[in-house]
C-alpha cells in the first residue's frame, strides 16, 4: 500500500497544556478542567463542571462504534469516562491556532500569553485596536500579525456566519474558515470536531489519525487515505468520536497526539 504523505505536515504547534480537554494539540481553551483536574473533584462538582461541555451524543455513539467496529469495541472501554468536551469561545480559539504554528510548543505557549494580555478582551474589536509594533514584540511574526488581523477583521465583519453555524453543514463552516488567512482544512476539521463537537469528522490530512488507523487496523503497515476512507465506513454517522479514541490509542493523556497535531498547513 503507498505510504500517506501529509502535505501540511509543518503547521500548527504542538501545544501541551490542555487546550482542548485532554488535548495537546490544537490551540483551545486551556481554562477548561482538564481529565486529571476532574478526577480530583466531588462527582457533582465533576458533572456541573461537564455537562455543557461533553456531546449529548457521545453515549449514543460509543454504542454505535461498539457494535459495528472491533477496534472501537476494544479501544472505548479503555479510557472510561473520558470523552471530547466542547469549547465556547471561537475567535479566540481560532487566534490561538494561528499564533501557535509552526513555533513549538513551549513558545507558542509563551507567545499565546504575551499576546492575549495586549487587548482588554480577546474579542475581534478589541485586537483591532492593537498596535502592529506591540503585536511583533510580543512575539508574533510578521505574517502571524497579518493573520490574526485577518480573522478579527472577518469576526468583526460578519463574514464568518457565528450566529448561523448551528445550521449549517461542516463542509459550508470549513468553507468559511479557510477563506481566512491562516486557517487551512486542517485547522478548520479541529475547529469543528473541538469547538462545534460535529459529530461526524473525518480528518484525512492528520497525521496521527493515519498513523494510528495503520497500527490499530493493519498492524503498522502504511495506509493510504482510501484505506482509511474503508476503515472509517464503519464509523459513520460518529467519525469524531472514532477519531477521537483513536487519537487516545496512541497517546493516551494528550489528544490530538504530537503526532496528530502536525496538519494543516497555514495559507497566505
Amino acid at each position: 500500500m503507498k505510504k500517506i504523505v501529509n502535505e501540511e505536515l509543518s503547521a500548527p504547534s504542538v501545544m501541551d497544556d490542555g487546550l482542548y480537554p485532554g488535548s495537546g494539540s490544537m490551540p483551545g481553551d486551556a481554562l477548561k478542567p482538564s481529565a486529571a483536574q476532574l478526577a480530583d473533584q466531588p462527582n457533582e462538582a465533576v458533572q456541573a463542571q461537564t455537562a455543557d461541555l461533553v456531546p449529548a451524543y457521545w453515549a449514543d455513539a460509543c454504542k454505535h462504534l461498539i457494535k459495528k467496529d472491533r477496534v472501537m469495541k476494544r479501544l472505548i472501554p479503555r479510557f472510561g469516562n473520558a470523552c471530547l468536551q466542547s469549547h465556547d469561545d471561537a475567535f479566540s480559539t481560532l487566534a490561538r491556532s494561528v499564533v501557535g504554528q509552526q513555533i513549538s510548543a513551549k513558545a507558542g505557549q509563551t507567545v499565546w500569553r504575551r499576546f492575549s494580555a495586549l487587548p482588554a478582551k480577546m474579542t475581534p474589536g478589541d485586537v483591532l485596536k492593537l498596535k502592529v509594533d506591540d503585536m511583533r514584540a510580543a512575539g508574533l511574526s510578521a505574517r502571524k500579525v497579518e493573520y490574526v488581523v485577518d480573522l478579527a477583521i472577518h469576526f468583526d465583519t460578519g463574514a464568518v456566519h457565528v450566529k448561523d453555524w448551528a445550521a449549517m453543514d461542516d463542509e459550508a463552516i470549513i468553507a468559511e474558515l479557510i477563506a481566512i488567512r491562516g486557517i487551512g482544512r486542517w485547522t478548520a476539521e479541529m475547529f469543528l470536531i473541538f469547538y462545534l463537537a460535529r459529530p461526524n469528522v473525518l480528518p484525512l490530512d492528520d497525521v496521527g489519525l493515519i498513523n494510528g488507523i495503520s497500527q490499530n487496523y493493519f498492524s503498522g503497515e502504511s495506509v493510504s487515505r482510501s484505506d482509511a476512507r474503508e476503515v472509517a465506513a464503519a464509523w459513520a454517522p460518529y467519525c469524531s468520536v472514532a477519531t477521537w479514541y483513536i487519537w487516545r490509542s496512541l497517546d493516551p493523556v494528550t489528544v490530538p497526539p504530537a503526532t496528530a497535531a502536525a496538519g494543516g498547513a497555514a495559507k497566505s
